[in-house]
């Protein structure tokens, strides 16, 4: 995880570079560095990094002797860039993972690099000679990419959108994330003025990848769960690429639950020179991921690590989160506030750095309760590729944003494109809720192998509820409470004329969006819609206005 800004179509000299790119300097705090290049008139770099791997020769912007035109960014981790070098007969002047881009680049020009690439990414490909720029983003949207354009040939890319928001200013200039699964390609002229010559998706979710992958297809068995077992522990293992200390966040569900067994054993089997560290969060020590999770670590063997957090500690955060998020979304702001707490202490008080999430397998395996209720095995199908493809906005979002603004680096093994693309070309009616049991076939998958303890493999109805709360006082009463005094009754009865794009109803979501607007004005457009479960006449994101949960 690292921070990559860029401007091309203006005068340094015209830009407060140092004051807009230092704003996403929280995601790489161990180097940074700015560069202009004459080369390339009117253009400037940035790069913030967190040396994950390589830390002696993996500093950017990167050039290499075998391609001197070449100036690469890229925020990722790319894990197969071993098997490339196999493949292709890459010669790598580094150990840095992410230098294969540049390879691939030489090799087959803009049209097949970032197709052949198995990790997460957003990059910025500058090529001097040919005077071309390369942009693209990972399927998922793991990592963060946003892009500025305007008159002029402007052109501006950043991880996050507050290294933008105010480089430039005018309704005719448009900040926008960057569509994960895409790649452009821009020319510029003498100037270094930036002209699109096109946009291409490169990556559809549910198909097969285009590179070689980790697991040879020829290798499955005719027993899908014995191929869902080693699709998902080759998604963990190849994450286990790291410098740094390797942690997991963990909930005690399914989910979180699984990626820490799997890398706790493989882990030990790699003989790792430390014991993972295991992380989770509640409100009273009886809270019932914390007592779940507590469960978890004993049986897998991690070091645990609990964190308690209190209404005040809610209050005292909640501003900050909205700066960090970029969205005014009500589920992924109620989401973040515990997941950043946690992020906090984990950078505060351990040395774990690369840390291992559940992130995804809802929307891969139909994990959300309302699931349930989808009127057919096909429009569930279609409900779970729509929330893979809106991921970036939502629940990846979420992840990276309350991570990175505490310097560390997430992993999602559940968004590896091999194992995705496995378990959504399953038949469509395995992939539906068994006997009221979300992701059942993810469940017997790892079923009788003593991977986790059986009430925990089985855990679904508890997680349907706000687990790091109490019942008594979920965080979204907590947060509506703190807001109802911060918000007049007046400014509600007006927030249909002052936001009619994504219009809050309620008091806390208007709070949310006063607040985003103020750090990110006129950008309401990121947000398409509010996340809401399908196939229900609820009017809160919150699982428990769910017919299911309540009658559970």
């Amino acid at each position: 995880m690292c921070g990559i800004w860029a401007v091309f179509g203006i005068s340094p000299e015209k830009i407060r570079h140092h004051e807009t790119s230092a704003k996403i300097s929280h995601r790489g705090p161990d180097a940074w560095r700015i560069e202009y290049d004459n080369r390339l008139k009117n253009g400037c770099l940035c790069f913030h990094r967190l040396a994950i791997v390589d830390e002696l020769s993996g500093m950017q912007p990167m050039k290499r002797i075998f391609n001197p035109h070449l100036t690469l960014l890229c925020n990722g981790e790319l894990y197969n860039c071993e098997r490339l070098s196999e493949e292709f007969g890459f010669k790598y002047e580094s150990h840095c993972d992410v230098e294969c881009i540049m390879h691939l680049y030489d090799k087959f020009g803009a049209d097949r690099t970032a197709s052949m690439l198995d990790g997460v990414f957003g990059f910025c490909l500058v090529d001097a000679k040919k005077r071309r720029i390369l942009i693209a983003r990972d399927a998922y949207g793991v990592r963060p990419l946003f892009r500025l354009t305007g008159p002029g040939g402007v052109l501006g890319i950043c991880s996050e959108a507050k290294g933008l928001i105010h480089l430039v200013d005018g309704p005719e200039y448009k900040l926008d994330p960057f569509p994960p699964g895409t790649f452009e390609e821009y020319e510029l002229d003498l100037e270094g003025r930036a002209t699109l010559i096109r946009q291409q998706k490169y990556y559809t979710i549910g198909d097969k990848p285009a590179y070689r992958m980790a697991v040879l297809e020829k290798d499955y068995s005719d027993d899908i769960y014995a191929n869902i077992r080693t699709v998902f522990t080759a998604a963990v293992k190849k994450r286990l690429m790291a410098d740094r200390r390797i942690g997991c966040l963990l909930s005690g569900g399914l989910d979180s639950s699984l990626v820490a067994a799997l890398l706790v054993k493989l882990a030990n089997e790699a003989n790792l020179p430390y014991k993972v560290q295991t992380f989770s969060i509640g409100m009273g020590d009886e809270s019932p991921d914390l007592v779940a999770a507590r469960k978890v670590a004993a049986h897998i063997g991690s070091e645990h690590h609990e964190v308690v957090f209190s209404e005040k500690d809610v209050e005292d955060v909640l501003k900050d989160v909205l700066y960090h998020l970029e969205i005014a979304d009500i589920t992924t702001l109620r989401a973040s506030i515990p997941m950043f707490l946690l992020a906090r202490y984990i950078k505060q008080k351990t040395d774990s750095t690369v840390i291992f999430s559940g992130e995804g397998a809802d929307e891969v395996a139909q994990g959300y309760i309302y699931f349930r209720d989808a009127p057919s095995e096909e429009e569930g199908h279609k409900e779970s590729l729509r929330l893979l493809n809106e991921l970036y906005l939502y629940d990846v979002l979420r992840t990276d944003r309350t991570t990175a603004a505490h310097s560390l680096e997430v992993r999602v093994p559940f968004l590896d494109h091999q194992f995705s693309s496995y378990y959504l070309n399953l038949p469509k009616k395995l992939l539906q809720p068994q006997d009221n049991v979300e992701k059942y076939v993810l469940r017997k998958a790892f079923d009788g192998l003593d991977l986790l303890p059986k009430d925990i493999l089985w855990r679904h109805k508890e997680a349907f509820s706000d687990g790091v709360a109490s019942k008594k006082k979920p965080i979204f009463k907590i947060l509506q409470e703190t807001i109802e005094p911060l918000v007049p009754n007046e400014a509600l009865a007006e927030a249909e004329k002052r936001f009619p794009q994504c219009t809050p109803k309620t008091k806390e979501a208007l709070f949310y969006r006063q607040e985003f607007d103020s750090n990110y004005p006129g950008q309401g457009h990121w947000l398409p819609h509010f996340w809401m479960p399908r196939w229900s006449d609820a009017t809160d994101p919150s699982a428990q206005f769910i017919s299911h949960y309540a009658a559970e």
